[in-house]
């Protein structure tokens, strides 16, 4: 396996900077319906734990009048 040299603070800027303009950036709308998207998945799982947690919550305690 063959060493590579260093590389210089001003060739790494310049090979970020080549690598940075081939990214496809998505556009505006693209962002906001994504963002759209993840918040309301976020909701939608939030209130899922929510009962999740809920349930067992009152099953534990069911289980420790029990004892």
């Amino acid at each position: 396996m063959a060493k590579e040299g260093k590389t210089s603070p001003g060739e790494f800027l310049r090979q970020v900077r080549t690598e940075t303009s081939k990214v496809t950036w998505p556009s505006r709308e693209e962002t906001v319906r994504t963002a759209i998207f993840v918040f309301i998945l976020m909701l939608i799982l939030a209130l899922f734990f929510l009962g999740v947690d809920t349930l067992f919550g009152a099953t534990v305690r069911w289980l420790l009048t029990l004892v």
